[in-house]
């Protein structure tokens, strides 16, 4: 009895600290329940690869992976779909918007050498850019508000002819789309003035952003490997203190061109770093540091649905979700309790043990917890009751054939143990199964089924045996009427040895 006394006491303990861990530590929370966007992107084939490969994908998924962590969008999930898609959740995320500007864009940077002879053409191009950019800044600090922006636009003739030449229309509802459109056409032939280096994106290591000193625009800041610095130095001393600029291209846009001073002739810039300015905004520089980091993508990626999910729709998943696990157990403890009595009562006991213990683990490991994944919560619930049943069947078994109530529930013990075993082992099969070959809500419904499986092994053989040991101890409860029909009973003289 002592030792039964001793497993109950740390029962007891266990539940309290689950207790604390429910309250304390936050759940995570899936699309579904948290609210979020959801993002589904296609792989597309290019002139050079036609056919899309699973290793091709991966590749893709890895860079979008980086991309995803540099967001800073907690518990996002990315898995494929098909032979090209890829479906990417963002929970949390109620405008998917600029992550999918960030994670669609291909991001190859490139290192360039301005072409001879064309130092008229460059500086023409710079300064329409800067007139761009001038508006465009002008129209960001107003808000869209309190200024004409088609009135300035039409006084401004350089612009307007700009706009006609690239086929651009500006109207109320898109003019800063327009702006930057007209901006990225200027930067596209900028681009065409300059010849490809060996020095790309996959020399470089690492990229950060840093406000620019004295004033209130941002740069990326590039550092490369040891190859790509030698690359870095070489190019710049083949022109430095020559008219020729260096242009930093990304995705086939200039985004800074930089001339390189005499003092750079002998060994050009070494150190391995490099900066790019380019009237940057926070955000933008964030954006641009978060596309470098991951790297580019191998293959272009078109995002072909957007689709959120608002919050208060995840509050009421929540709810709904909570009242049908209460209801589930609360079900379960009538009949368990109206079927088998004072061991009903136990069982209920035990399985609030185990709902706490399941939901502190899924707090602490942490489990992303989706619909699905409340389902296979409440599912194993169905497997700690069956067995309880099993159980409480055999000792209904045991006391029928006049055994002793201590022994009954012993024999009754032992004679389940390899019935519980083989069925949760069975189950336990499966959902690694599910998990190892499913998706998304597969995977999560598999995970926490797979946890609650093996948490209610514990919970039946001990601490349901532990608690009902120790009811035991009190002489009212040492009754077989409190388990059994006394008619139901062969021998109606039971005692306790």
């Amino acid at each position: 009895m002592s030792r039964q006394n001793y497993w109950l006491g740390f029962i007891i303990a266990i539940a309290v600290l689950c207790l604390y861990i429910c309250t304390n530590f936050p759940f995570q929370l899936g699309l579904d329940l948290r609210g979020g966007s959801q993002l589904t992107l296609e792989v597309q084939p290019t002139e050079e690869i036609k056919k899309i490969t699973s290793n091709q994908i991966e590749s893709v998924k890895a860079v979008l992976d980086k991309r995803v962590n540099g967001l800073g969008v907690a518990d996002s999930q990315l898995q494929t779909i098909g032979d090209n898609q890829l479906l990417l959740e963002l929970p949390g995320e109620q405008d998917p918007s600029g992550a999918a500007k960030v994670l669609g864009e291909t991001a190859l940077l490139e290192f360039r050498i301005q072409k001879e002879g064309t130092t008229n053409s460059l500086k023409e191009l710079q300064s329409l850019r800067a007139q761009v950019s001038a508006v465009i800044k002008l129209l960001e600090t107003n808000n869209q508000e309190s200024v004409n922006i088609n009135q300035l636009i039409s006084e401004n003739k350089v612009i307007t002819n700009l706009l006609m030449k690239y086929n651009l229309v500006i109207d109320d509802f898109s003019q800063s789309e327009s702006l930057l459109l007209l901006r990225n056409s200027i930067n596209k032939d900028i681009a065409a003035l300059f010849e490809g280096t060996s020095l790309t994106g996959k020399d470089l290591v690492s990229a950060g952003r840093r406000q620019e000193q004295n004033m209130s625009d941002w740069e990326v800041t590039l550092s490369f490997n040891s190859e790509g610095g030698d690359k870095f130095a070489e190019i710049t001393k083949s022109i430095a203190g020559t008219p020729r600029l260096l242009g930093i291209v990304i995705d086939g846009l200039s985004y800074s061109e930089a001339s390189v001073g005499q003092q750079f002739k002998n060994a050009g810039i070494t150190g391995g770093a490099a900066t790019i300015s380019g009237n940057f905004t926070s955000e933008a520089a964030r954006n641009l540091e978060v596309q470098l980091r991951g790297g580019s993508l191998p293959l272009p990626v078109e995002i072909i649905q957007i689709r959120t999910i608002g919050p208060s729709l995840g509050a009421e998943n929540v709810q709904l979700s909570l009242f049908a696990a209460l209801t589930g157990l609360s079900l379960v403890g009538i009949f368990m309790i109206i079927v088998y009595r004072l061991a009903g009562f136990v069982s209920v006991l035990a399985l609030t043990f185990y709902a706490l213990l399941t939901l502190a683990i899924y707090a602490l490991l942490p489990v992303t917890l989706t619909l699905p994944g409340i389902a296979g919560f409440i599912l194993s619930i169905g497997m700690a009751v069956d067995a309880n049943v099993l159980i409480f069947e055999r000792l209904k078994e045991e006391l029928r054939r006049s055994n002793t109530l201590i022994r009954s529930i012993d024999a009754s013990f032992k004679n389940a143990f390899s019935s519980i075993i083989d069925g949760h082992l069975t189950t336990l099969i499966s959902c690694i199964a599910l998990f190892y070959f499913g998706t998304g809500f597969v995977k999560g419904f598999a995970a926490t089924l797979g946890i609650g499986v093996l948490l209610s092994l514990f919970t039946a053989l001990t601490c349901t045996k532990s608690i009902l040991i120790f009811l035991m101890s009190f002489k009212g409860l040492r009754r077989v009427s409190n388990f059994i029909k006394p008619r139901k009973i062969l021998s109606p003289s039971l005692t306790i040895q």
